[in-house]
């Protein structure tokens, strides 16, 4: 692929008296490299900071033992939504009078997964390194481990030293449960499910989050046979109810066998490579080729010396708004992404590592007091109060900001606000039979949004308005002059306001 370069370039300048570009390389027992910043992961989010503070004057190396680009790159967000379009197109393209029968026909499999390849570039990293080099940031192979105070450790022998800060941004990783006979069986996880070569016979999926539901759409579409086994009582469960119940017809109507309330009690393989059985709660077996499992993550913080700056290895980086690692001394080390459990997302990260990046450069230049309001510069309030994402199911689920359940809990007082999304003049010229469904939820004291979720075809391209409302709190009152264009399915917010002021 093409280097994703990190987005909104800073507008800081002005290095410290102590920036400048690495010293003389260290390693070998020769003196360490001595670096402003140091940035525990090539990914999106490391990118991102160490681009950020480069901008600002201060010099940065970033440190990655795998490929530069990261998990989203090449192995998440990227090749999943490459199996995924396609999926989607065609079921939209179906409802389109004059066109559907042309897309009569099943998925070309082989094109789909060769596209996925080409969009990850073949899982070669040349064009994110050649956009490394081109911003001017270092790069290390090699796995790093902390090794006390702003010093960080390579395979090799090599050492690094940060002047100001270390940024750890390595991600996370799938885990599969306690269960017995399940790592023997050798399961696919997130990674495997994108990267298949081949399309399973038959696929059973344990999960019913955001990794369940779009694996289950894809190979499905794709021809394998798919049963998809959830403990809960539905799917998406982050979501408003709605949103899992509208998505679970559609999969069903796909064709996969959707179990709720069950839960896997023992997984058998009796040879690699050969049927696998999953063995459940029930006393039901069900035996396919291949088992992925999707039920949660952990941080990648097991092995990168957590312990030599008085932290557990393997936990959640607990962090401030402004990113620091709390309980470090001397307030040098930062947890950015998905380290910290605050919003395990591609674009959450990102923005993470922008606020990071300006915090780290002002503390650097001495900055006396950082912009931490709640909407300033130095924070990531958005984390708290105005998270989106989208499903790229079929159909598209997508939501920002507080669930109704959410805002209760946190004592708002609120009103509900629904419409039928396929009643939009716009959804009717979308697709025939159009099904969907929009909610808002109205803080009733300071009448502005506090969330808002859409279920249907294309959704995911309406979620920003939705995201820009509530991040920028505008109340309900100015969102009226916001006119909608006709016919399209953003008619909605007209709609959604219409209802609320009783209109």
């Amino acid at each position: 692929m093409s280097a994703e370069r990190p987005t909104e370039a800073t507008e800081e300048s002005g290095a410290t008296a102590a920036s400048g570009g690495a010293e003389p390389a260290g390693g070998d027992g020769a003196a360490p490299d001595t670096y402003d910043v140091i940035v525990l992961g090539g990914g999106p989010v490391g990118e991102n900071v160490a681009d950020r503070v480069h901008a600002a004057g201060l010099s940065a190396v970033v440190v990655e033992h795998e490929l530069v680009g990261g998990e989203c790159s090449y192995w998440a967000c990227m090749p999943s939504k490459a199996l995924l379009r396609p999926v989607t197109a065609r079921s939209e393209a179906r409802r389109v009078p004059g066109l559907s029968d042309a897309v009569a026909g099943p998925l070309d499999a082989p094109a789909v997964l060769a596209h996925r390849d080409a969009t990850v570039s073949y899982w070669k990293d040349d064009g994110q390194v050649r956009w490394l080099d081109s911003a001017g940031l270092d790069l290390v192979r090699g796995r790093a481990r902390l090794a006390g105070p702003r010093r960080v450790t390579v395979e090799g022998g090599r050492t690094l030293v940060a002047r100001h800060a270390v940024a750890v941004c390595t991600g996370s990783r799938p885990v599969l449960p306690d269960v017995p006979g399940l790592a023997e069986a050798k399961p696919w996880t997130s990674r495997d499910a994108t990267s298949a070569k081949t399309v399973p016979g038959r696929l059973v999926i344990v999960g019913g989050g955001v990794v369940g539901v779009e694996m289950a759409t894809a190979w499905r579409a794709l021809g394998a046979s798919v049963t998809l086994l959830v403990r809960g009582d539905g799917l998406l469960p982050r979501m408003e109810p709605f949103a899992g119940h509208l998505v679970a017809e559609s999969l069903a109507e796909a064709g996969v066998f959707l179990r709720t309330g069950v839960e896997v009690r023992e997984v058998r393989r009796e040879a690699p490579g050969g049927p696998v059985t999953v063995l459940l709660d029930t006393g039901d077996e069900i035996v396919a080729d291949e088992l992925l499992i999707a039920t949660g993550r952990a941080p990648r913080t097991e092995d990168l010396g957590m312990e030599t700056v008085g932290l557990a290895p393997g936990a959640w980086l607990d962090v401030d708004d402004t990113l620091r690692v709390n309980g470090v001394t001397g307030g040098w080390l930062y947890g950015v992404g998905d380290v910290n459990h605050r919003a395990l997302l591609t674009h959450q990260g990102k923005y993470q590592a922008r606020v990071a990046g300006a915090v780290i450069a002002a503390r650097a230049r001495g900055i006396p007091l950082l912009e931490t309001d709640r909407w300033g510069a130095h924070v990531a309030t958005a984390d708290r109060h105005a998270v989106p994402q989208v499903v790229f199911s079929d159909p598209e689920a997508a939501a920002v900001g507080l669930s109704a359940a959410e805002a209760e809990r946190a004592g708002h007082r609120i009103r509900v606000v629904d419409y039928d999304l396929g009643a939009v003049a716009g959804a009717s010229l979308y697709a025939d039979g159009y099904r969907g469904r929009a909610r808002m939820i109205v803080d009733l004291d300071r009448e502005v949004l506090l969330g808002a979720t859409f279920v249907g075809p294309g959704v995911g391209e309406l979620l920003h308005s939705a995201t820009v409302a509530v991040a920028g709190e505008i109340p309900i009152e100015r969102l009226w002059h916001a006119v909608p264009s006709y016919p399209t399915i953003s008619e909605i917010w007209l709609r959604l306001l219409e209802t609320y002021r009783g209109d």
